[in-house]
């Protein structure tokens, strides 16, 4: 039979047992307990600071549980009529299975196209926040509030640019929550998210501000969005994300997912966008947008380097409508926007969206690099009419020259249904070649060569020639009638 085996003494025991029997122990002991002492304190105080949080998260819970909405919308739709009315990147965003749950396809006989969704309570008069996806074309909105009363709401105004709309509702004792400034945000800062995921209403999960500015994500137009880890599903799309003192900073209103579950990354559109939305939903009934007049791109390091300028910090200016608020206030292609209106540009998205959210009218102080200068400019911000005035965007990849080039006549430009009838016209473009990778696109039409005008192919070798570096050489090019820069590494 084996005998069990003795558990071991503890060191901090035989210590404490040897020093007692030369009369020490009283000392060691003390020692001894003043350390556990110590660690039991550490311990409370951590325990503590955990109550501390917990109690956070519940206050900023009630704080704006009162304020959250839960909504329905209905839509009539024929037999016949096709569900490819949700827009294309919304069903890739959430998922396949997303629109299975939350919208019921017609029957036979057609019927109901129902959505759920969540909002937040703006006003003391009845006035809702929510995302324009939420109630697309509904035929029928209902607003049921946390303490049970539903209300049928009216639909104020909607943008899907930034998919947000403004719901109404006559109903009295409302409790409005108080909106943020997203700017103050920062990042691994807490913040809570609220909604109905699944239609479960009255949600709150908990998490941190993983980053902002997001931009391309393929959403809406206007796209500056505070990504959060904090858990969002669907249900959640125009419910508010809070921060610790109870501050709506953000209307959440996607998940990145390819379950159409919660993945650890969802994304709300900032406060301070929601603010100017709704204020033009509610005061025109339509969203009034800044103009500033430019065609914008992207800034690399080869690019920045052409024109004298040693960072990657701004955005280019690829060409200036002609009349607009930025060419009045001297602005020229070639320029690089530092800061606008006192905060810093370093992404296109970033500009377009606080030009847009501009009002009209309002003079705005502007810092570009020209010619190896600082200057300061000071814009006239007029209002965008429609599709043809936005900032228009030419993205560039990373450059590397494979190209077919013949010379632009007027002939050839009428032919083609090119605007320009001189240049270099590019009638074919090898796909794994440097014109490609730089962006280079079939019917482009080459204008410069860094600073030297080109009118035929004969003179694009010339100055190509001349004017490249060891890396490459910049070319200014017309897409589609407006002016981009392009370099195209050559070595």
């Amino acid at each position: 039979m084996t005998e069990p085996t003795r558990p071991a003494m503890r060191p901090l025991a035989i210590v404490t047992l040897l020093a007692a029997g030369f009369g020490l122990g009283g000392l060691l002991a003390g020692g001894s307990l003043g350390r556990l002492d110590a660690e039991a304190a550490f311990g409370s105080r951590r325990l503590e600071t955990a109550r501390e949080l917990s109690a956070a998260y519940t206050e900023v819970a009630a704080t704006i549980a009162p304020s959250v909405v839960n909504i329905s919308s209905r839509r009539k739709v024929e037999a016949s009529e096709p569900l490819r009315r949700i827009p294309d990147q919304l069903r890739d965003f959430f998922g396949p299975d997303f629109f299975d749950h939350f919208f019921s396809p017609p029957g036979p006989g057609g019927g109901l196209l129902q959505g759920l969704g969540a909002g937040v309570i703006v006003s003391e008069d009845g006035y809702i926040v929510t995302n324009e996806h939420v109630v697309r074309e509904a035929d029928e909105v209902t607003v049921k509030l946390s303490d049970e009363r539903e209300f049928t709401a009216s639909v104020v105004g909607t943008d899907s640019k930034t998919d947000l709309a403004v719901l109404k509702i006559e109903a009295e004792g409302l409790n409005p929550a108080r909106i943020g400034d997203s700017d103050a945000l920062e990042i691994g800062e807490l913040v809570v998210a609220s909604g109905s995921p699944f239609g479960l209403t009255a949600t709150v999960t908990a998490g941190i501000v993983s980053a902002k500015g997001r931009a391309h994500v393929g959403i809406s137009d206007y796209e500056d969005f505070i990504q959060t880890d904090a858990a969002i599903n669907p249900g959640n799309s125009g419910g508010p994300l809070v921060n610790l003192e109870g501050e709506v900073v953000g209307i959440n209103t996607a998940i990145f997912t390819r379950t159409g579950g919660y993945m650890g990354i969802g994304f709300a559109i900032p406060s301070n966008m929601v603010k100017s939305v709704m204020r033009s939903l509610i005061d025109e009934g339509h969203v009034v947008r800044g103009w500033l007049g430019v065609a914008i791109q992207p800034l690399n390091d080869k690019l920045a380097k052409s024109f004298g300028y040693d960072s990657s910090d701004g955005v280019l200016v690829g060409d200036v409508t002609e009349g607009s608020p930025a060419a009045n206030a001297g602005i020229e292609a070639g320029d690089i926007i530092l800061s606008y209106d006192g905060r810093d540009v370093d992404e296109i998205g970033k500009l377009r969206s606080v030009v847009a959210a501009t009002r009209p009218g309002a003079r705005v102080p502007v810092k570009i690099f020209r010619d190896g200068e600082t200057r300061r400019v000071e814009v006239e911000i007029g209002e965008l009419e429609g599709e043809a005035a936005d900032e228009r965007e030419y993205g560039v990849t990373s450059p590397n020259l494979g190209m077919s080039l013949r010379t632009l006549t007027p002939e050839l430009a009428r032919e083609r249904g090119v605007e320009e009838e001189s240049g270099a016209l590019v009638v074919g473009v090898d796909a794994l070649g440097a014109a490609s990778k730089a962006g280079i696109r079939i019917n482009d039409v080459i204008i410069r060569v860094g600073d030297v005008p080109v009118t035929s192919v004969d003179d694009l070798r010339r100055a190509v020639d001349a004017e490249r570096t060891a890396d490459g050489v910049r070319l200014t090019v017309v897409t589609r009638g407006v002016r981009r820069f392009v370099y195209v590494e050559t070595k």
